[in-house]
């Protein structure tokens, strides 16, 4: 992302975020283009925007998300939060004069097309928490890769449970789909461990916030690993009695 200028002292920011402010007010343009209905092309295809924070300039890119036909706000956050630095929390993004909240809504209903300008105010954090920012995505990027184990293993019990294996072959495969939900719940237990030597100040509120919702989520797929290995549990004993009773 192209970046044009140094960062605005504080006096500059605090300037333009009450220009912002009154331009929102006003529901004056902060665009120099004209209102052009997008194709369905270039909403396939992204759009290229240019963001300004206090006095520097970012071209981007924003794309739909994968199964979307068109880029929504959510889309454009995430962007100018991996350009700027400001996390999406902290982002107040105006165009024409009007504060963009609606997440989910597309950017071609709000008339932003190609070519467009985009204005963000919020601020950056500083180098520490963004440090510790950085090793709570590398932890979230390692909750998202167990995660996906997770779901593949879900999968291959499903199939089992569904008779897509032969009768002969299941206890087998049971045993060791049991230990892969075992090895599944260890992963995630060594993740909330490592999120546990984090010590975040009372001012990291952005880490703080992420910390909380990562643990959230790695509860939650602890919940879902144990339903997993209770539902194993039981189909294992359900085919052992079957076996016994054949035997009989």
């Amino acid at each position: 992302m192209a970046q044009s200028k140094e960062v605005a002292p504080s006096e500059e920011i605090a300037k333009n975020e009450e220009t912002a402010q009154k331009e929102e007010a006003a529901g004056s343009e902060v665009t120099e283009s004209e209102d052009v209905a997008p194709s369905e092309e270039m909403a396939a295809t992204g759009l290229s925007l240019t963001v300004t924070h206090s006095n520097e300039k970012y071209d981007i890119h924003v794309t739909p998300q994968q199964g979307a036909q068109e880029p929504i706000v959510q889309d454009l956050a995430q962007v100018v939060e991996e350009a700027t630095g400001v996390l999406r929390p902290c982002q107040k993004l105006i165009f024409k004069g009007k504060s963009l909240k609606e997440m989910e809504q597309p950017l071609s209903a709000l008339g932003i097309h190609n070519g467009c300008r985009v204005m963000l105010i919020g601020k950056k954090n500083s180098p520490e928490e963004e440090a510790e920012l950085k090793k709570l995505k590398a932890l979230e990027k390692a909750v998202e890769k167990i995660a996906g184990h997770l779901e593949e293993l879900s999968k291959d019990f499903a199939g089992i449970q569904q008779g897509f294996l032969a009768k002969d072959l299941q206890a087998e495969a049971l045993c060791k789909l049991d230990r892969r939900v075992k090895a599944t719940i260890e992963h995630f237990m060594k993740i909330l461990e490592e999120i546990d030597t984090l010590i975040l100040p009372e001012n990291f509120k952005e880490s703080r916030l992420k910390r909380k919702g990562l643990v959230t989520k790695v509860q939650e797929f602890l919940a879902e690993c144990d339903t997993v290995e209770q539902n194993i549990g039981q189909e294992m004993e359900q085919l052992q009695s079957t076996n016994l009773a054949l035997a009989e």
